[in-house]
């Protein structure tokens, strides 16, 4: 299959509410649930995720998943089931969790034994859960979970985009101290955000062999409490050049940095041939971008992306982007 050179445009993010919903470029959509802004006891979140297409084509399938890990009684007490304006549900129907709390007041997260774990608002549910049947054009369908109608459904499914990437190969480049420096001043760098005592495998660059001759340098340049930023450049022979890459990466992805003349990335790691930001709002993670990027010889490509633009405690992020890659 040929590269469709297609270039990225993530999906953005909307909340209603208590609800933050999002679709990719593929049209899978979700919503997840966000706790109260002035914080609480229950930390359990949950979202659904529906796919594209006609039901009668097995498309629109709908999927849950429960983030539990920073709740500790749901550690000792495992959910069980929900119960939507008392209505018990079954823990894994999807389809009628989401058809009942578009229409609900309260939804409980319960325990075996049933007792409620967590209470989680459905103010702003119904609204996400429009803007998919919108988005996935399902709305005046039979297919649509709110803005149900007589139509018969014609829900597209829009094809991945396909970029052809390059297998790593070969051996990483080793640098000198001078080029390392010549770096870290095109970069601009900041060595005075770290520690003091930071030792050398914090400061010191990561180099991986691209293939064709090529490394990639991931340069530790400034740092933050739960923020690593590594600039990212392309060692080619002696020519040492940033790294070119076909969308916003890091901060830049988040809106915290307008621009730099040498891209980076946030906690950044390459492995299997994928190089990965995660660019955090808060430590707890509960809000920031997760993207990966993958080579193709001349640039880094945008394979997947996934947000979170609410600091609300849902780490389970929103797919904004995806591509099939190829090598």
């Amino acid at each position: 299959m040929a590269d469709s050179h297609t270039r990225p445009k993530p999906g953005e993010l909307k909340t209603f509410t208590d609800w933050t919903v999002g679709c990719d470029n593929a049209l899978r959509c979700a919503l997840g649930s966000l706790l109260p802004e002035m914080g609480g006891e229950d930390m359990i979140t949950l979202n659904l995720s529906r796919e594209p297409g006609p039901v009668a084509a097995g498309g629109g399938k709908i999927s849950l998943a429960l983030e539990t890990s920073n709740d500790v009684e749901a550690t000792k007490r495992p959910p069980a089931s929900f119960a939507v304006d008392g209505k018990r549900i079954a823990l894994h129907d999807a389809a009628a969790l989401a058809a009942a709390i578009a229409n609900a007041q309260s939804l409980k997260i319960l325990d075996a034994k049933g007792g409620t774990l967590a209470t989680l608002s459905l103010k702003g549910a119904a609204a996400a859960l429009r803007y998919i049947d919108a988005q996935q054009g399902r709305a005046g369908s039979i297919d649509a979970v709110v803005a149900k109608g007589p139509a018969p459904s014609s829900a597209p499914i829009p094809p991945l985009p396909i970029i052809t990437a390059i297998a790593p190969s070969g051996t990483p480049a080793k640098l000198s101290g001078a080029q390392v420096a010549t770096m870290r001043k095109r970069a601009t760098c900041d060595l005075g955000s770290f520690p003091d005592g930071a030792g050398e495998s914090i400061t010191t660059p990561e180099t991986y062999a691209l293939g064709g001759g090529k490394s990639l340098v991931i340069l530790p340049c400034s740092t933050g409490a739960y923020n690593l930023i590594g600039a990212l450049f392309i060692v080619d022979g002696t020519r040492i050049t940033p790294a070119q890459l076909d969308a916003r990466s890091g901060f830049e992805a988040t809106g915290a940095d307008t621009g730099t003349s040498v891209k980076s990335v946030i906690n950044g790691e390459f492995k299997d041939g994928v190089l990965t930001s995660y660019a955090k709002g808060r430590g707890l993670g509960d809000c920031g971008s997760h993207q990966s990027f993958v080579w193709d010889a001349t640039r880094f490509r945008l394979s997947e992306q996934a947000d979170m633009g609410e600091c609300r405690g849902n780490i389970d992020y929103i797919t904004a982007w995806r591509a099939k890659v190829i090598r």
